[in-house]
């Protein structure tokens, strides 16, 4: 099967980043590796339009420019690697009941909606911060180190998870790891990023 197009990013540019040109494939993943600093993350909330740039994106052939701000970045959404949270407790944080097949695959406990906020681990916050953004259906994933604070038990279902969920919605990602066998495992091509520009061939 022949993959489609997208996300289509062309002459994007800000701060020390860029020009990047990448195109991301329906049921892709694209990988992202560099060393702290160079702009992988400023990337990535460029690309969730929470940064001003310059240059053109577009979604499915539809430009940015033509998709309101909330629209995109629920099609568009960025899980990252410190991720915010506004309410008490969980469930509140949810715009519908949190799926229990899903607490379930992730090792979350089924009555996580209920607990304080300020009691859950940094990895159970990082697992259900993915959570929150697939309630949105995205198409696109911004994936910003999503297993750093994760065991590996925890760091193989998170893998499993987000490579079904982009296989079944024919989705795509963007996966920023340091982790090079990370890599290997879920990205289908992988590129490196140095003083904000990148190398390697997202084909």
């Amino acid at each position: 099967m022949v993959a489609l197009p997208l996300l289509s990013i062309q002459n994007l540019s800000l701060l020390h980043v860029g020009p990047i040109n990448l195109t991301l494939c329906a049921h892709h993943c694209i990988g992202l590796s560099g060393p702290s600093g160079c702009g992988k993350s400023v990337l990535l909330k460029a690309i969730a339009d929470l940064l001003e740039s310059n240059g053109e994106m577009s979604l499915e052939g539809q430009s940015h420019k033509a998709i309101t701000a909330p629209d995109w970045r629920k099609k568009v959404q960025l899980v990252p690697a410190e991720s915010l949270w506004w309410h008490n407790t969980v469930g509140k944080h949810f715009e519908f009941p949190i799926k229990q097949a899903w607490l379930a695959r992730l090792s979350l406990d089924s009555d996580i909606a209920q607990q304080a906020v300020n009691q859950l681990s940094t990895g159970q916050k990082q697992r259900l911060a993915l959570l929150r953004s697939l309630e949105k259906k995205p198409k696109v994933l911004l994936l910003d180190e999503p297993t750093a604070s994760l065991d590996n038990s925890n760091t193989d279902s998170v893998e499993k998870f987000i490579k079904e969920y982009i296989t079944d919605n024919n989705a795509a990602a963007l996966w920023i790891s340091h982790d090079p066998s990370q890599l290997e495992r879920v990205a289908n091509t992988t590129l490196y990023m140095i003083d904000g520009e990148l190398e390697g061939a997202a084909a």
